[in-house]
């Protein structure tokens, strides 16, 4: 009986990954119309400060085709000499999307730093899934994200 309540928001994961699921080629970063990455968060933050913080739009960078915002100069700095520390996995798209072999958007307040990286999820309730096996979804995600940037 314990399985059953996890079961449903399993089957509703999954039909909502269906529905929003990149039909055409994924690109490399997951950004908004404006081709900000995060949805405007700075991704440093979430190291330095341990929660999420919007960033600036004076603030930026340009990394992978997106721009980057942050919240002070000195997070800038650190992101321009080494992005790929603290750019989140999977180009900020859903960790357990990407652990299904889809892909999905990001709630910048889902997210968790796993042995040094950044990942983020759908929604804190699709966090609440991929928590149960953190090791188990990135080491499927790691090998799905290649394929997804081909499609």
């Amino acid at each position: 009986m314990q399985r059953l309540p996890i079961l449903f928001p399993v089957l509703l994961c999954s039909l909502v990954f269906t529905f929003i699921a990149c039909s055409a080629q994924t690109a490399p970063v997951n950004v908004d119309a404006e081709g900000i990455a995060l949805k405007g968060y700075d991704p440093v933050a979430y190291f330095t400060m341990g929660r999420p913080v919007k960033g600036q739009k004076d603030l930026q960078f340009e990394w992978h085709g997106a721009k980057w915002l942050f919240s002070n100069a000195e997070h800038l700095a650190l992101f321009r000499e080494n992005p790929e520390k603290y750019a989140p996995q999977y180009g900020a798209y859903c960790a357990y999307a990407v652990s299904q072999g889809k892909t999905a958007d990001i709630d910048p307040e889902a997210w968790a730093i796993v042995d040094g990286k950044l990942y983020l999820n759908l929604n804190k309730d699709v966090q609440k899934i991929w928590d149960q096996d953190r090791p188990g979804y990135i080491k499927k995600a790691d090998r799905n994200w290649p394929e997804l940037l081909k499609r």
